[in-house]
């Protein structure tokens, strides 16, 4: 993949806003049919642009208004915010207190840096392919449980661009949700508390809830590969020390004399498993143990931050914006291939941009007729961003045919009367 360098984003940008950008969807998206009148023109949109300058509360009057306000300026970054009560532009000539947010997706912001306390193979913003299994293991668990347990059907996830994912649930009534509401979904969603102090982040109690159960499930899946060979959690005793704070005291002289003889972190597991299950056996009176589900989750489970999910006004990076430091797209993830998903594969802006330059001049000549939009959806069409776009599609194309099925059905209610 060709090498992306930050001092060429002023010239790639206004190729990728005018021939890659899908505004046709992404409008269609943010428009939801249209169910409120001026729906679009109450949404802010923030931009960064070149050295830093930041614009928030934009606003426009259709997609094509934003389309054409992209080309114009190339934000280095989009951010999306919420649904007002009043077209952000014209927040200042509102009275004070009366420009307020209504509506705006649930959103879940899950950056890799919040597992620095459990990853060995990377920190700060530095990912690899060992770590990444985080993600997928975060995505995994938190989008069965949206669906299964709290009842959402429309979720977009995204890939940062960077080192993380983000989620937008976008159901009708999710949108509508309060802070307290938002507030109380992402507590559900939640097991590992307390900051860099707290040695033990996660303790379970019996009865254990169906969610951390499935949790459990998930985590299983990717356990030996990800934790025990991948990150080697267990591989030397300033490793396994760190795993044996979080266990009960009366099986730890056993581990830590047997330990050193084990010859990985497989067999070092297997042991500390057998000895916990010794224990849950003879827990008659103060109940089970469940030391190694809280390694287990200590470890794995997604870290979410509550106060990206509960603001209606907190803003997030749109779908399909170019991170600066990278310059990969923030595309959107195919579930049914979540575990081939590889960051690094990503296109990034240089790349895309080569592209379009090598499908060429044969391309241009054959849509000699053709209007901007179709020309546009030839052109990213060419490139490795299709089967992206593709997964955005099918998203918005979910949504309207679930928004054609529910008008049929009050239709049908209203006619029964």
């Amino acid at each position: 993949m060709a090498r992306f360098e930050p001092a060429a984003l002023p010239e790639l940008l206004p190729v990728f806003y005018r021939r890659l950008f899908p505004h046709g969807p992404y409008g269609r998206w943010l428009s939801y049919g249209g169910v409120v009148k001026n729906y679009f023109q109450l949404r802010e949109f923030s931009f960064t642009l070149r050295d830093d300058v930041y614009l928030r509360f934009q606003s426009f009057g259709s997609p094509q208004e934003l389309e054409r306000e992209l080309q114009k300026i190339n934000p280095y970054k989009i951010d999306i915010g919420a649904v007002y009560s009043h077209r952000p532009n014209q927040h200042n000539t509102v009275h004070l207190g009366a420009f307020q947010p209504q509506e705006k997706e649930l959103v879940f912001d899950i950056d890799m840096t919040d597992y620095d306390d459990v990853r060995t193979c990377c920190s700060s913003a530095d990912i690899c392919s060992k770590c990444w299994t985080l993600m997928t293991i975060a995505v995994r668990i938190i989008d069965r449980a949206l669906v299964e347990d709290l009842g959402v059907r429309h979720r977009l996830w995204v890939y940062s661009g960077r080192r993380g994912v983000h989620c937008w649930v976008c159901d009708d009534a999710v949108r509508k949700w309060s802070p307290a509401l938002r507030a109380a979904a992402v507590e559900y969603l939640s097991l590992v508390k307390g900051g860099a102090d707290t040695v033990k982040k996660v303790n379970l109690s019996h009865p254990v809830h169906p969610f951390i159960r499935r949790s459990v499930a998930v985590v299983e899946k990717y356990f030996e590969e990800y934790a025990l060979r991948g990150q080697d959690i267990l591989g030397s005793p300033e490793k396994w020390d760190k795993v044996l704070a979080l266990i009960p005291e009366d099986i730890l002289p056993s581990c830590s004399a047997e330990f050193p003889r084990k010859k990985d972190s497989g067999q070092r597991w297997e042991l500390l498993r057998s000895r916990l299950e010794r224990t849950r056996g003879r827990a008659a009176t103060a109940g089970p143990c469940y030391a190694d589900w809280e390694v287990m989750l200590q470890f794995c489970f997604p870290r979410l931050d509550i106060n990206v999910s509960k603001g209606l006004n907190h803003l997030l990076k749109s779908p399909f914006s170019v991170h600066p430091k990278t310059g990969r797209v923030s595309v959107p993830l195919d579930l049914q291939k979540l575990d081939q998903f590889d960051p690094f594969a990503v296109p990034t802006i240089t790349s895309l941009c080569q592209e379009l330059d090598t499908a060429g001049s044969d391309g241009e000549q054959e849509d000699g007729g053709a209007t901007e939009p179709k020309r546009r959806a030839r052109d990213y069409k060419k490139t490795s961003l299709a089967p992206y776009v593709r997964v955005f599609e099918q998203f918005v194309e979910g949504m309207e045919t679930a928004r054609r099925g529910e008008r049929i059905r009050q239709s049908d209610l209203q006619g029964d009367f």
